[in-house]
């Protein structure tokens, strides 16, 4: 609950806590944005995924009033994001890909500051300060200069920052590109906490991972259009099936092996690898996975591996944008997609 001017607004009475529609922004021969519609659903996470330059950082400006638009319209929990901007100011935090924050001042001081701005007194914003730090893991450096900070430091300083005022809406503009795995993780963590106490939160990111463990649902901008909507399982069963890959013991095996894949799953098998004997196939049902292992038991064909593969973040990215993802967001998805292997 918010109060402007005297007025109380209660996020709670919409369900929609962004409702987008024709979007447009143009830079002089440049539509970085062009038609964009987005809902976003209050009490959840909504990823916007895209390449660089994809439009995603423009929308999010508009989305925050940092930007007027050239078309379309915009409203945040109801409220016109051009008509009504001084209150769409007051239920959303923004915070950028850098820390917005003076390095030459300490974590602890530049809260304090923030919180005094945003209208809290000297204790309140010292208090504030505080718990704000302990909330990420930054009380040990409290004191320290800004300049000795990590990269990842600075993001969460920078994510703090933008919680002062406990937001009902937060904007996070890829807030972990460029961290390494344990703080990207928790920053994750931190993320799943604010929506649990009662925030909505839209993020955008490169990587799919990361929409992946966060995101109820999410959009594909590619060229300033979405090109794709929806959640993460479905993008990936855009682009192609899980399938399932067998290892056979004896090479001798791999047509009896293929003749019962096919008759117990009623989906077409292929030799993926002769040489070392791996058979692969659509996973359409994943519950006659098990009849199929028993039935390969039963006709006396050993196993050396089972494993699912999935559709990767480059296999999704090229096929709905047309090319390919950042090599550390690749590497990234490699990491987060490789299959799961089961030796038997």
């Amino acid at each position: 609950m918010v109060h402007v001017q005297n007025k109380i607004i209660s996020p709670d009475d919409h369900e929609w806590a962004v409702e987008a529609r024709g979007l447009v922004k143009t830079f002089g021969d440049n539509r970085a944005v062009d038609g964009v519609d987005l809902n976003v659903k209050a009490g959840t996470i909504y990823g916007v995924l895209g390449p660089n330059g994809a439009g995603k950082t423009t929308v999010i400006r508009m989305l925050a009033t940092l930007l007027r638009p050239d078309a379309g319209s915009a409203r945040i929990f109801g409220h016109d994001v051009m008509k009504e901007s001084q209150i769409v100011r007051q239920l959303i935090g923004v915070t950028g890909q850098y820390a917005s924050v003076d390095e030459s001042l300490s974590a602890t001081e530049n809260l304090v500051i923030f919180s005094r701005l945003l209208g809290l007194g000297r204790a309140e914003a010292r208090q504030k300060a505080t718990e704000l730090l302990e909330e990420f893991g930054l009380t040990e450096a409290a004191k320290r200069p800004l300049r000795n900070f990590s990269g990842g430091m600075r993001r969460r300083l920078d994510l703090a920052a933008s919680l002062i005022a406990q937001p009902p809406l937060i904007f996070l503009d890829e807030p972990t590109t460029g961290l390494d795995p344990r703080t990207r993780s928790q920053m994750w963590d931190t993320i799943r906490r604010l929506v649990n106490t009662g925030s909505t939160v839209l993020l955008t990111t490169q990587y799919l991972e990361e929409a992946d463990q966060l995101a109820d649902r999410v959009a594909v901008i590619d060229r300033g259009q979405v090109v794709a909507e929806g959640t993460v399982d479905e993008l990936k069963s855009s682009v192609g099936t899980t399938s399932l890959l067998l290892k056979v013991r004896e090479l001798k095996d791999i047509k009896q092996a293929r003749q019962l894949i096919e008759h117990v799953l009623h989906v077409q098998s292929n030799v993926s690898s002769l040489e070392e004997g791996q058979i692969s196939a659509p996973m359409a049902n994943a519950d006659l996975v098990t009849d199929l292992l028993i039935a390969l038991r039963e006709a006396g064909i050993p196993l050396s591996e089972v494993s699912v593969q999935k559709p990767t973040l480059d296999e999704v990215f090229l096929t709905i944008t047309g090319q390919g993802v950042t090599d550390e967001a690749s590497n990234a998805s490699r990491q987060s997609n490789k299959k799961e292997a089961v030796r038997v």
